[in-house]
């Protein structure tokens, strides 16, 4: 069995490898005074590059696990979703509302991918 952990710290890692799949830690936005909408595009862009550190990408995710702090930014996370996600390579997904780590913070996600 191969477990490999990547940017471990005491709490986390940012990704774990395990049987050609990878889990994600949560991954949210760049600048957290933004809007929904900057922040959704800059969550998943930290998604991106973390996949790709590892030897994945956006097409191989799995599942998605998406964090709003009020469902009131459903509509407006889906914009920037729906343009992210390619047509034919949608994930499972599941979007709750949840109380963030921080208050600042609009959105979360958790992913999990195939390793190419």
């Amino acid at each position: 069995m191969s477990i490999t952990r990547y940017e471990t710290g005491v709490r986390m890692s940012r990704a774990v490898v395990h049987n050609n799949t990878v889990y994600l830690c949560g991954q949210v936005a760049e600048d957290r005074t933004a809007g929904i909408t900057q922040q959704t595009q800059t969550m998943l862009a930290k998604v991106v590059s973390l996949l790709e550190s590892v030897g994945s990408s956006k097409e191989s995710i799995l599942s998605a696990t998406i964090y709003l702090k009020d469902m009131s930014l459903f509509a407006e996370m889906n914009s920037v979703w729906d343009a992210w996600v390619e047509e034919g390579k949608a994930p499972a997904r599941a979007c709750v509302e949840a109380k963030m780590a921080s208050p600042e913070l609009l959105v979360e996600i958790s992913v999990i991918a195939a390793v190419n």
